[in-house]
């Protein structure tokens, strides 16, 4: 099997910068008409979410408000990696920011691209094991999380069940529990 050609990129053009994203417009040349289209694209930098497993095999995932959905909703910790940031220091980061607990061991899971007909960053998953509380949450600016604690083996029927409903924490998740055979 072949794969098709790449298209021809005459041209990219930043339309906004939305602090955490930026919007872009790409005119490209189809490789078979050579008819020029616009096509429109979200520049983002990596982005790191993490499986948190304290020693009594329980997860640690936040709830909190996501205003594109409108809702509350439950995840396992994650965000942004900074500039000069590897993913595995943004990870670590972001457990010990939204949720209060760290230390353990970080173990990459892998990664994948969120949605490559819009963006071209990475999400970098880890599993992060005998994670502890270590003291309350560190929410800065405009997150606000509360900490659930989820016994591992409840994992498979809650995503079955659609109680995480979140693309990129379903990913993780079931990129975890196939690594983990639950």
């Amino acid at each position: 099997m072949n794969d098709p050609p790449a298209w021809d990129v005459l041209r990219r053009e930043q339309l906004q910068d939305c602090a955490v994203f930026k919007v872009t417009r790409q005119l490209s040349r189809s490789p078979r008409t050579g008819e020029v289209h616009p096509f429109y694209g979200i520049e983002a930098d990596p982005w790191v979410n993490v499986v948190p497993v304290t020693p009594a095999g329980e997860v640690v995932m936040v709830r909190q408000f996501r205003h594109g959905s409108g809702a509350v909703t439950l995840e396992i910790p994650g965000g942004i990696v900074d500039p000069g940031e590897t993913p595995e220091a943004a990870a670590a980061r972001e457990l010990r920011e939204e949720t209060g607990f760290g230390g353990g061991r970080l173990e990459a899971l892998g990664s994948v691209n969120p949605n490559p007909a819009l963006f071209g960053n990475r999400l970098h998953t880890f599993v992060a094991r005998d994670v502890v509380r270590l003291g309350p949450a560190e929410n800065h600016g405009l997150e606000e999380t509360s900490v659930v604690l989820v016994p591992r083996a409840e994992l498979g029927a809650m995503l079955r069940a659609g109680a995480i409903d979140h693309a990129l924490v379903v990913a993780g998740l079931c990129r975890y529990v196939l690594e983990e055979g639950l």
